[in-house]
C-alpha cells in the first residue's frame, strides 16, 4: 500500500479522499490554492503545500506545481478527485514519468474516453449500444444536413472535446441546424480549445442512467448497479438515485452485464462509470467517465462498499475486496447537491458561512467540507456539500430526506435547499416519472 497520497483537488472530494486514506493508514499531502488556506482538508492533511493563486489554472490545473508538491514532499501516489485534472491523459502521463503513481485508470483509456467519438467507435467494438448519430466529427454543414436528415429531427449538436453541458445545442428542424453547428463549436473552441463537434438522434424523454464499473489488475471486473441522474439543470445533475426507479430488474441485471463486458473487454483499470440514455425499453451509451463520480455515494449506500477504498487499493495493485457475486443491492438512496446560490435564480452565493449544523440520524450522510465561519470562495464550482439519504425502500428514503432538510441549518449564504424541499413535493417526483428534461421545464412553469 501507498506511504503517502498528494490529494490533487479541493472541497468535500479532497476531504472524501483524506478519509479514506486515513483509515488506510496512509499519509496525505494536501494542495491548495491561496484562496483555500484555511480549507478543511487542509487542516486536518498531514502535510499541505499553496501551489499557486486562487485561479484553477494557476493552481488546481498547475500541473508544474502539483508534480513539484508531491516531489518535496516524497509522496508516491497522486489523487486526482473529479474535476480539475482527474481525466486529463496528459497529466497521468507526467505522474507516471515522475515515478509517481496515478490513483486512476490508463491513460490511454483516459484519452480515447475523453473524445467522445472515440470513445463511440470503441465501446461500439466492445458492444454498446449507441444512440444513432453521425459517423464521427462533421467535416462542414452539408455533412451536417445530411446525417440529420438520416437520423430525422430532433438531433442534438454535441462537442466531440465536451462535457459538462457545453457545446451542446438542439436544432428542432432544418432551418435551425446552421446555427446549432455554429454555436456549438465556438462553444467548444471556447470551452476545450476543439470546435469538432457531431450529431445524435435528440431524445424527446430519455432517463440518465448510469453504471458504476470497478475493475482491478487480476482481471476481476465487478458492476455495482446503477445511478438514476435525470434530474438535471443545463445538463448538470442536481439529484440522484440509486437504485432507479425506472428500471425492472431484468433490465438492471442486462444492462449492468452489457457494461461490465464491455469494460473487461477494454481492459479498463480503477473505477469508471458508463452513462446511458433510456427510453422506451433502450439503452443508448453517451459517454464514459473515467474518475470517481460525484455522485459515488448513494451507490456506496446500496452496496455497503467503499469505491475510494477500493480505487486506491487497486492501484496500489491489490485485488478488488468483493467479487461481483457478493454484490447486494439493499435499499435505496438519494443524493442531493447543495450549492451555495440562490434557489430560484441559481445565481452563485459566496461568503461567510455564520452557522451551520448538518442533520443527522439513521441513513444521513453529509459530505462536505464546510464549518462555520467558513468562506465560500468565488474561484470555483458553488457546490458546497452532498446530503445522502438511505432508506429501507424509495418511500422511506424520500421521508428521511425530507426530514433531513427540514433539520439542515446554514446561515450567511443562500443554498439550494429550498429548491429540494418543493422537488419532494412533487407527485412526478414521487412516483419516480421523470427524465432529464423535466426539471427545467418544472422550473419554467410560473
Amino acid at each position: 500500500m501507498f506511504e503517502k497520497v498528494l490529494i490533487a483537488n479541493r472541497g468535500e472530494i479532497a476531504l472524501r479522499i483524506h478519509r479514506a486514506c486515513k483509515e488506510l493508514g496512509i499519509h496525505t499531502v494536501a494542495v491548495h490554492s491561496t484562496a483555500d488556506a484555511n480549507a478543511l482538508h487542509v487542516r486536518l492533511a498531514d502535510e499541505s503545500v499553496c501551489i499557486g493563486p486562487p485561479s484553477p489554472k494557476e493552481s488546481y490545473l498547475n500541473i508544474p506545481a502539483i508534480i513539484s508538491a508531491a516531489e518535496i514532499t516524497g509522496a508516491d501516489a497522486i489523487h486526482p478527485g473529479y474535476g480539475f485534472l482527474s481525466e486529463n491523459a496528459r497529466f497521468a502521463e507526467i505522474v507516471k514519468a515522475h515515478s509517481i503513481t496515478f490513483i486512476g485508470p490508463e491513460p490511454e483509456h483516459i484519452r480515447v474516453m475523453g473524445d467522445k467519438i472515440a470513445a463511440k467507435n470503441a465501446v461500439r467494438a466492445a458492444g454498446l449500444p449507441l444512440v444513432p448519430g453521425s459517423d464521427g466529427a462533421l467535416s462542414d454543414l452539408d455533412e451536417a444536413r445530411n446525417a440529420a436528415d438520416r437520423i430525422g429531427y430532433p438531433v442534438l449538436v454535441k462537442a466531440a472535446a465536451g462535457g459538462g453541458g457545453r457545446g451542446m445545442k438542439v436544432a428542432k428542424t432544418k432551418d435551425g441546424l446552421a446555427e446549432a453547428v455554429a454555436t456549438a463549436k465556438a462553444e467548444a473552441k471556447a470551452a476545450f480549445g476543439d470546435d469538432s463537434v457531431y450529431l445524435e438522434k435528440y431524445l424527446a424523454r430519455p432517463r440518465h442512467i448510469e453504471i458504476q464499473i470497478v475493475a482491478d489488475s487480476h482481471g476481476n471486473v465487478v458492476q455495482l448497479g446503477e445511478r438514476d441522474c435525470s434530474l438535471q439543470r443545463r445538463h448538470q445533475k442536481i439529484l440522484e438515485e440509486a437504485l432507479s426507479p425506472a428500471l425492472a430488474e431484468k433490465e438492471r441485471r442486462k444492462i449492468g452485464e452489457v457494461a461490465r463486458a464491455a469494460i473487461a473487454k477494454l481492459g479498463y483499470l480503477g473505477v469508471g462509470t458508463i452513462e446511458f440514455l433510456y427510453e422506451n425499453g433502450e439503452f443508448y451509451f453517451i459517454e464514459m467517465n473515467t474518475r470517481l463520480q460525484v455522485e459515488h455515494p448513494i451507490t456506496e449506500q446500496v452496496t455497503r462498499t467503499d469505491l475510494v477504498r477500493e480505487q486506491i487499493a487497486i492501484a496500489a495493485g491489490k485485488k478488488l475486496s468483493f467479487r461481483q457475486e457478493d454484490v447486494v443491492f439493499r435499499g435505496h438512496a438519494i443524493e442531493c447537491r447543495i450549492n451555495a446560490e440562490d434557489a430560484k435564480t441559481f445565481r452563485p452565493s459566496p461568503g461567510e458561512i455564520t452557522y451551520f449544523h448538518a442533520p443527522g440520524g439513521p441513513g444521513v450522510r453529509f459530505d462536505s467540507a464546510i464549518y462555520t465561519g467558513y468562506r465560500i470562495p468565488p474561484f470555483y464550482d458553488s457546490m458546497i456539500g452532498k446530503l445522502i439519504v438511505y432508506g429501507d425502500d424509495r418511500q422511506h428514503c424520500i421521508a428521511r430526506l425530507k426530514r433531513s432538510l427540514k433539520e439542515f441549518a446554514l446561515a450567511g449564504v443562500d443554498t439550494t435547499i429550498p429548491l429540494f424541499v418543493a422537488l419532494l413535493e412533487e407527485e412526478d417526483f414521487k412516483s419516480g416519472d421523470y427524465h432529464i428534461h423535466w426539471l427545467e421545464q418544472w422550473l419554467a412553469r410560473p
